[in-house]
């Protein structure tokens, strides 16, 4: 029988193994339009813990005791759809399970870019649209941009470097331990600031970027935020795209220099990949093209089997992953 994880009950704060439960998934047959999927590849995201807050967003919080959702890479084992035959490669976002009941309309064969099926979780997929829009479209990063990237180890942030370098800016990325730096430095980075090793951000970002920086991408918020508003030229631009410094935090956050946004004129702008949907063929053009020019590397963090999910998740909020964190099922 298929098996599915479910929030068992709402985290206060960092979540536990114990707000996790899984389930079965009873068979049904396929209604017409429908396919089954057995998935290969499940997608471990930061912005899953904001589902697990009975809030109102921009998607829906989970169910408890449902089957959890999220991006996943599978094989179509039935299919009741036109155009969609058993063995064809999809792309849905029925994950955190084994096997899933997907309408057509809700899924997307994966193009033949010549690229391994997980980089369409990974580079190749929303984290790499988040990326590639949030910088050049939220924003509006050129050539000859200074830009600052916190995260940058991770699967949006080491994508966000990769791009910002192609496209002729000047790039200082942050990453927890020297081997992460390390990393990030192989990636192009001009400069990394190793955030466990410093005790003073703006102190650290200042004099990494002693001109200034024009953008700032953030996954992280909190510290790097405010080090990113201290250090910003005038009319800088931010693409908020993650805050995943506070996401477990229940406590209120102060920024100390959010008044240089006043006389600065920093523009600070969040966003969301599904706003750019319409565009992703332009998406992978772009960045197909940087494939095959060899300006594009990627790592994955890979856990095997359904049962790591949570785990995975729980590492994403330790510095567990470098690059990309995925389950292999």
């Amino acid at each position: 029988m298929a098996k599915a994880w479910a929030l068992a009950s709402r985290p206060q704060g960092m979540p536990v193994e114990a707000n996790f439960e899984l389930i079965d998934l009873p068979h049904r047959a396929l209604a017409d339009g429908e396919v089954r999927v057995a998935n290969r590849w499940l997608s471990v995201d930061p912005y899953m813990r904001g589902r697990m807050n009975d809030v109102k967003s921009y998607v829906p919080p989970y169910a408890l005791g449902e089957p959890m959702q999220g991006g996943a890479v599978g094989e179509v084992i039935e299919s009741r759809a036109d155009g969609i035959a058993a063995g064809d490669r999809v792309l849905h976002m029925e994950g955190w399970r084994d096997e899933a009941v997907v309408a057509a309309a809700a899924l997307q064969k994966l193009p033949q870019l010549g690229v391994s099926d997980q980089a369409f979780l990974g580079q190749l997929g929303m984290p790499g649209m988040t990326a590639y829009f949030g910088l050049l479209a939220v924003a509006e990063a050129k050539a000859g941009d200074t830009v600052f990237v916190s995260a940058a180890a991770g699967a949006v942030g080491s994508t966000v470097v990769q791009i910002a370098k192609a496209k002729g800016m000047t790039v200082i990325g942050s990453a927890g331990g020297a081997e992460k730096g390390a990393w990030v430095t192989s990636l192009g980075a001009d400069a990394v600031v190793d955030y466990k090793a410093e005790k003073d951000l703006v102190r650290a970002l200042g004099k990494a970027a002693p001109n200034g920086i024009d953008v700032y991408f953030d996954n992280v918020g909190g510290d790097h935020l405010d080090a990113a508003l201290a250090v910003a030229n005038e009319r800088a631009r931010f693409a908020l795209c993650g805050m995943i410094d506070i996401y477990n935090d229940t406590r209120p956050t102060g920024l100390r220099y959010l008044a240089r946004a006043i006389g600065a004129r920093i523009r600070m702008q969040g966003f969301i990949v599904i706003d750019f949907f319409p565009r992703m063929d332009e998406f992978y053009r772009d960045m197909a093209g940087l494939l095959q020019a060899g300006k594009l590397d990627a790592r994955e963090t890979i856990h095997d089997g359904l049962e790591a999910m949570p785990r995975a998740f729980l590492d994403l909020f330790s510095g567990g992953n470098t690059g990309k964190m995925l389950i292999r099922l």
